[in-house]
């Protein structure tokens, strides 16, 4: 099984949203998208997509850009909900959808982990810094359900016992590699830069996560992504345009 990851597709497969007004780069971009996806993805394999599917205000609205995701390919397909995901909802209604439209191959990270071969993923959507003025109750929820998506992979996976005695968990009890995905970044350039506290990290830190990957950056704004290793984690931008419409693999 491999892993690979892109995020920001920004569908609107039945509505007029043309991500080139954006620049040249999103010219047939879907078409870019599919041809590296065909040559790569094989059926075991698992992408992820870390927020910003389509640009549908309703789940039933969102259907043609699903339809573009499950038919993209072979591979398992996990999304994570992104600051333009309007039409999210309860995972058991999206699950329920997921089922009634025949959407095997698509699932969700929403308040869970998930445990694959020799890996714990973990997700959720987060929020921008506290400092630029966003609210404080949205970023604070995001900070919960970031913990909750760890501890709930880090159960399925037999480390339940473990929390149960201890708040955090030694890097030797765990033995699958636990990745983290989102869709704004936890950290940046300029949060580096002016030392800003990434409490978002300090929650990877305390369960020992080695590798994060996010998208939400685009264009001119990829400048101020952070990639790398900070506080002993790799970070790494995987929007779609970040990547050239190409698969990342993880």
């Amino acid at each position: 099984m491999k892993i690979y990851a892109i995020s920001d597709l920004h569908l609107s497969i039945n509505s007029d949203k043309p991500m080139n007004i954006f620049g040249p780069s999103w010219d047939n971009y879907l078409d870019t998208i599919k041809a590296d996806w065909s040559k790569k993805v094989k059926k075991n394999d698992v992408v992820l997509i870390p927020g910003d599917i389509s640009w549908a205000m309703k789940l039933d609205d969102a259907k043609p850009d699903l339809d573009y995701i499950s038919d993209l390919g072979l591979g398992t397909k996990i999304i994570i909900r992104g600051n333009h995901d309007y039409w999210w909802n309860t995972i058991t209604k999206m699950r329920v959808f997921l089922k009634e439209k025949k959407f095997h191959n698509i699932d969700f990270i929403y308040n869970q982990g998930y445990v694959l071969e020799n890996y714990i993923i973990a997700g959720t959507r987060g929020w921008n810094s506290l400092e630029e003025g966003q609210d404080e109750k949205v970023f604070n929820r995001e900070l919960i359900r970031l913990e909750t998506s760890i501890k709930d992979g880090l159960e399925k996976a037999g480390m339940g016992s473990n929390l149960e005695q201890n708040d955090s968990i030694e890097m030797s009890e765990i033995s699958k590699e636990l990745i983290v995905f989102m869709h704004y970044p936890p950290i940046s350039n300029s949060k580096i830069f002016n030392k800003e506290e990434a409490l978002f990290v300090e929650i990877m830190k305390k369960y020992n996560v080695k590798k994060c990957f996010y998208g939400h950056l685009h264009g001119a704004s990829i400048k101020d992504a952070f990639e790398g290793i900070y506080e002993g984690i790799e970070f790494k931008l995987v929007s779609a345009d970040g990547l050239n419409f190409k698969l990342y693999k993880i």
